[in-house]
């Protein structure tokens, strides 16, 4: 391919152990995450092992080229003439879920063997739910996401320092923004554009939405909220305080379609000592918070809920399962839990003063078990332990993968 790129080793190493392995490789996540680009380096890397570029099929559904697939039968047909050997041939597919009914050709193509197959999609919903329904067993799912903060450093040549944690925090980690200038005129001109087409595209074209004025306010909503517990009744309450009448259906509808594009995840709570998962009031955290950030301006005060996102989204991106744990009447903001184990973390802007050190480390030393437990803040000085609790800075805890 002729494109220039920043290798994210992760992924790739995720995906190796999957070359030439008769299972699908399914990359999703949201839009100008990186997908398309992942593509370019497992097809750099194949033809370096010598597979023949001849002998690589690549579609991309974003472009115009490929226009003329618009549904299953014509993804056939155009692969079946694309094929120019008796050879396994290496499949991409970019942006699949915009090819109506794809998954009725990879059950085809993956029957008859053959292939080695990779595509990308930007709705959870449809990849997870149609794949499922009819390739079970025959395909994995790898979910990609912006730039961690050790990656922004890479891609950008910033140092680990609170100037960098800064520019982090205003503009995300979208890897495109390497080739911009790092102010807010600039960022924010892209990051809106991204933010319309996930909107556009991915929601109200895709579920017919018709109340998209509705659905920006949904948005600015949770912007503003990020962090904070609330159900649908609330959300449809504060509304109607706002002489907007919407039903509590409708938004958990709207809620569920702004998940699937990747542009929010929601977080139950669960109960810390115990199994229960709680059916009401989640909290919703952004994927980019430069995306947020160019919905409802970055703002000083807003920086407990900003660092609780970035803490949110270093865990899912360093592979933990997380819920809002619930200790009684106490709250735990992030329970995480991987391979069988858990760590237990709060986060904090500032310890400084009693209360504030009461809350973050006295819910922790609430539960009884030997996990780990770790309060997270920006605090200048930090001492080591707490009564056993770590207390880091957030610098550190972005910098490295949370390891237990």
């Amino acid at each position: 391919m002729i494109k220039t790129y920043i290798k994210r080793p992760s992924y790739l190493s995720a995906l190796d152990s999957y070359i030439n392995k008769d299972i699908i490789k399914v990359i999703v996540g949201q839009r100008r995450v990186g997908k398309s680009y992942l593509l370019y380096q497992l097809m750099d890397g194949l033809v370096e092992k010598g597979v023949k570029k001849s002998d690589i099929i690549y579609i991309n559904k974003e472009l115009f080229d490929f226009d003329s697939i618009k549904d299953y039968r014509d993804l056939l047909n155009f692969i079946q003439k694309e094929k120019k050997s008796r050879k396994k041939q290496y499949l991409f597919i970019d942006e699949i879920q915009d090819i109506t009914n794809f998954e009725k050709t990879l059950r085809h193509l993956s029957a008859s063997g053959g292939y080695d197959i990779y595509c990308t999609g930007s709705n959870a919903n449809l990849l997870s739910g149609e794949l499922s329904t009819f390739l079970s067993g025959r395909f994995v799912e790898i979910e990609v996401f912006g730039l961690s903060y050790p990656e922004f450093m890479t891609f950008h040549k910033l140092e680990n320092n609170k100037d960098t944690l800064i520019k982090y925090i205003r503009y995300g980690g979208l890897p495109y923004l390497v080739n911009l200038k790092l102010n807010d005129d600039t960022v924010y001109g892209y990051l809106k554009g991204v933010y319309n087409t996930i909107l556009l595209n991915d929601i109200v074209g895709r579920y017919k939405i018709r109340n998209v004025a509705f659905l920006e306010r949904l948005v600015e909503y949770l912007a503003d909220n990020i962090g904070n517990l609330f159900s649908a009744k609330k959300i449809s309450d504060f509304l109607k305080s706002q002489k907007t009448n919407v039903s509590p259906n409708i938004i958990l509808d709207y809620l569920s379609f702004l998940s699937s594009a990747f542009l929010v995840f929601k977080t139950q709570r669960s109960e810390v000592q115990g199994k229960k998962i709680f059916e009401i009031n989640d909290k919703y955290y952004f994927q980019d918070l430069g995306i947020r950030s160019s919905i409802v301006p970055y703002k000083q005060p807003d920086i407990n809920k900003i660092l609780e996102n970035l803490v949110f989204m270093h865990l899912k991106n360093s592979g933990y399962k997380i819920t809002v744990g619930q200790l009684g009447k106490k709250e735990v903001d992030f329970v995480a839990e991987k391979s069988g184990e858990k760590v237990y973390l709060q986060v904090a802007y500032l310890i400084s003063n009693q209360s504030t050190k009461k809350r973050a480390f006295g819910n922790l030393l609430s539960i009884k078990d030997n996990y780990r437990k770790i309060v997270v803040s920006m605090d200048e000085t930090i001492g080591g332990k707490y009564e056993g609790i770590e207390h880091l800075h957030i610098l550190d805890f972005l910098s490295k993968k949370v390891s237990l």
